[in-house]
């Protein structure tokens, strides 16, 4: 009996091993299914993100063809003198392709109390004012926008000065010799002719002479931090002939950003005439501070 109980026994203990050695191995199997399905589950997850990355589009800022500035100054006077005088102007800026077209319009405005010739009453009124208009175009010659042409008017109606109404055209040629993220050098010349008209004195009546000139100029821009820019304009209109009168202009302003689309602008200007009448001086200046407007 007992001889047949041992192999049975032994029998029984193999098969059990047997089922638990299975059940281990299918444990493993399955532990091991799991951790391909995780890692086949990551490797998705990796690749999608992936793609999501190249898919990406890049945000590209589109600069608009048209910008400008109106910028506004006033300075108001009361007590022993009763005045006024209004400085503003707009800056347009079109750009597009090789072209790029740029006007300038100011205007200047003093207004004080003018007694009347009759009843010797004040009347606050209009005495002087100043209107000047720029405008350049110039066009790229090659793509990287260094040498281009130019066009220029210019118009000027001054009642402080001792023309009436000046004025010039010019074409040429031009370079932007300098450029970084911090500034700017452009400069151009070329021939031109020039109008002036001459106010009426005691010894002479209203007279108008032209002439041909060689016009030169430079522009300076440089951002002296985020927030705050230099610009300094020199401008020359030489005549040919000597003993004819030469313009000479130099302009130096300092715009800081108080908010995005504001900021405040403060500019010193020197404009020169090498002829004038005799009880005017050659040199003018103006200094102004002003608000501005971009859009």
């Amino acid at each position: 009996m007992f001889r047949y109980l041992l192999p049975i026994s032994f029998f029984l203990l193999s098969v059990t091993a047997y089922a638990q050695g299975g059940y281990s191995q299918g444990e493993i199997s399955q532990v091991s299914i799991s951790e391909k399905n995780a890692h086949s589950r990551a490797t998705a997850a990796d690749i999608l993100f992936s793609l999501e990355k190249k898919l990406q589009t890049k945000i590209v800022t589109i600069k608009p063809i048209l910008t400008g500035s109106a910028e506004l100054g006033f300075l108001y006077k009361t007590g022993n003198t009763h005045s006024a005088d209004i400085k503003t102007g707009i800056d347009l800026r079109f750009e597009k392709d090789r072209w790029l077209s740029l006007l300038n319009i100011d205007l200047l405005i003093k207004k004080t109390d003018i007694a009347d010739k009759n009843t010797g009453d004040l009347h606050f009124k209009t005495t002087d004012q100043k209107w000047t208009i720029a405008s350049q175009t110039n066009y790229s010659l090659d793509n990287s926008e260094k040498n281009y042409i130019y066009g220029n008017v210019w118009y000027e109606k001054n009642e402080f000065s001792s023309f009436i109404e000046q004025s010039s055209v010019s074409t040429g040629w031009g370079r932007h010799w300098y450029k970084t993220n911090e500034a700017s050098l452009w400069g151009d010349i070329g021939p031109g002719f020039k109008r002036d008209q001459f106010r009426s004195t005691d010894k002479e009546p209203t007279k108008t002479i032209t002439s041909w000139i060689i016009q030169a100029q430079a522009l300076y821009i440089r951002k002296l931090s985020e927030h705050i820019e230099l610009k300094q304009h020199l401008s020359a209109k030489q005549s040919i002939k000597t003993g004819e009168n030469s313009i000479y202009k130099a302009e130096t302003s300092i715009t800081t950003k108080l908010i995005s689309t504001l900021q405040l602008k403060f500019t010193f200007t020197v404009n020169y005439n090498t002829d004038i009448e005799d009880d005017k001086k050659n040199l003018d200046t103006q200094t102004a501070i002003t608000l501005v407007y971009s859009f």
